[in-house]
């Protein structure tokens, strides 16, 4: 064991090991730049689904989508979450990293990898968007760059499982690890899960587009490629609520409701979350209907009562921290002297309820197998999934990078004031976005298609005003959601550039070991109304259901009208 320090931030009391606190920086920066480069994309995506202006060319829009896709759900994504997953590793079990250089190597992989990607991409022969069907084959150097970046991340998460190990064998922690750190276990195991299956089908793919291989059968293509497509949605589920958990202990002191009931939830997830996948492949006929059946249903359910879990113990947890803190008048007194000035609390609570009420409730319409005929392949599909993973996880990573920016990366905040409202201008126009995204996919508008008026075809289509209507305002507020990503990176990246920097704190050669952590009975003692612990998330969570019931009947009677039976 090579001799390493640790630093002791003087704000937060975390201790940062040397070798890690690099790492953590490096992904986290590394994702940001491609987070600034899917923005940029963005533009164009956006300017040209806006029927007024519809701005690119046909195979530009394409190109561009491809990147855009890529770069937003994998690259950004998959590097800031490597980044937590060294942070719940090694600083929050106070231990060092295991294999500091391979998890260098790992890291080159990445950037080689998704930076090699990008340019094959904009090389103009590769506009195979991000599901990248076979036989639609793209350049070779396409699939090997994707394969590149998928071996980097792999061994990030071997990093991290061998930093566990070294964690128990050091005794840098008593009992059982955080719960944050579960989560983040959590979201590496269904990592191992996602790129294994995008290493299964991308490789034999790869080989057919150099003629090693004949061919690849589409159907067993497609149900493996949404194995990663899919589940790599799950690995930032997982990562975003174990942020949630870390937030609510950072800003309120909060302890978990129950942590017994959390970690059963990111149990369910580990066995349950993958198969929600199978949404993508109710229109197939290679899939049995039993198969079908037990996916769309039992499984499912299982997957959404975990989220459903989360949704309520993390609120939850905030309650009764406030009203120990004497915030105790009415329902929600709690909320409203919550720190909504905090960028890190607004942006994770702004994540919570649009990822439970937009993504979550679109999710579980999805995946019934009747209704998701209404909206298979419509923009609809785009629209849910920007409320899971742009509400959902990109607005909880931008929430954590403004309490990393002091403690991690050792800056003062630049402009303050654009901090505050940057979670409110990119969440809320977000939720504008999604909505009429979902609002114009129920009408029919299909998804990825460069011009949804088909002009000057032979069999054009005349969509209703209420469809125009809806995709210009998928523009409007699409762009207005860029500018709420464009506030974050001048943030965050004017902080690192010219913030000034803070006290690095001490440094010592060796380790302060965790103390053990008391168990949470944090809901066992009753405040509130009627003995709960929590009345206040209790009414949001009885909103919400009467919100699920409601929409999911009202898709029922839209089949109805599309499906006449006499």
């Amino acid at each position: 064991m090579g001799q390493t320090t640790y630093r002791t931030c003087p704000r937060s009391g975390l201790q940062f090991e040397a070798q890690a606190e690099k790492l953590i920086t490096y992904n986290a920066v590394a994702g940001v730049v491609f987070l600034l480069l899917g923005g940029i994309l963005a533009i164009g995506v956006v300017l040209t689904r806006w029927p007024a202006i519809h701005w690119l060319e046909a195979d530009t829009f394409y190109m561009v989508l491809t990147a855009h896709g890529l770069d937003m759900l994998i690259y950004w994504l998959i590097f800031f979450e490597i980044a937590i997953l060294y942070f719940c590793s090694s600083t929050l079990l106070r231990c060092r990293i295991a294999a500091p250089k391979i998890a260098w190597l790992a890291f080159a992989l990445m950037v080689i990898g998704a930076v090699g990607n990008n340019i094959v991409i904009f090389q103009g022969s590769s506009s195979v968007m991000m599901t990248s069907y076979v036989p639609m084959m793209a350049s070779p150097w396409f699939y090997l760059t994707i394969i590149l970046f998928a071996v980097g991340a792999l061994i990030g998460c071997f990093v991290f499982f061998g930093t566990l190990v070294v964690a128990k064998r050091e005794k840098t922690y008593e009992g059982s690890v955080p719960l944050v750190t579960m989560g983040a276990l959590t979201a590496a195991i269904i990592a191992v899960f996602t790129l294994l299956s995008g290493a299964i089908i991308l490789v034999p793919t790869w080989l057919m587009s150099i003629g090693l291989v004949k061919q690849v059968d589409p159907l067993i293509y497609r149900t493996i490629w949404w194995a990663l497509g899919h589940s790599s949605q799950q690995i930032n589920v997982a990562a975003h609520i174990s942020v949630w958990y870390l937030v609510a202990a950072v800003v309120f002191g909060a302890k978990p409701m129950s942590e017994r009931v959390s970690r059963t939830a990111f149990l369910l997830y580990i066995l349950f979350l993958q198969l929600a996948s199978a949404h993508h492949l109710l229109a197939d006929p290679g899939l049995s209907v039993p198969w079908k059946i037990i996916n769309t249903s039992y499984f499912m359910y299982f997957a959404v009562l975990a989220s459903m879990l989360h949704g309520l113990t993390v609120p939850g947890a905030m309650e009764v921290a406030q009203r120990r803190k004497g915030y105790t008048k009415g329902l929600f007194e709690w909320l409203r002297k919550a720190p909504w000035s905090n960028p890190t609390f607004s942006g994770v609570f702004i994540s919570i309820i649009g990822f439970g009420f937009l993504g979550g409730i679109s999710g579980v319409m999805m995946g019934t197998e009747q209704l998701n005929m209404i909206i298979h392949n419509t923009i609809y599909v785009p629209g849910h999934f920007h409320a899971t993973v742009v509400i959902g996880t990109t607005l909880t990573f931008m929430a954590l990078t403004y309490y990393l920016i002091p403690v991690l990366f050792k800056r003062e905040m630049i402009a303050p004031k654009m901090a505050q409202w940057q979670p409110y201008v990119f969440g809320l126009s977000m939720y504008f976005f999604t909505l009429v995204m979902m609002g114009a996919g129920t009408l029919g508008v299909s998804r990825r298609h460069w011009d949804m008026a088909f002009s000057g075809h032979a069999l054009a289509y005349e969509w209703p005003g209420a469809a125009y209507l809806m995709m210009g305002l998928v523009g409007i507020t699409g762009m207005a959601a860029i500018a709420g990503g464009a506030m974050y990176i001048y943030v965050t990246v004017g902080s690192l550039l010219w913030g000034k920097k803070l006290e690095k704190g001490s440094v010592s050669a060796t380790f302060t070991p965790v103390p053990r952590a008391a168990p949470s009975v944090a809901a066992q003692t009753s405040h509130g109304s009627s003995g709960f612990a929590a009345p206040g998330t209790f009414v949001l969570a009885m909103v919400f259901l009467t919100a699920f019931v409601l929409y999911y009947f009202i898709n029922w009677k839209y089949l109805s009208t599309l499906w006449g039976l006499s």
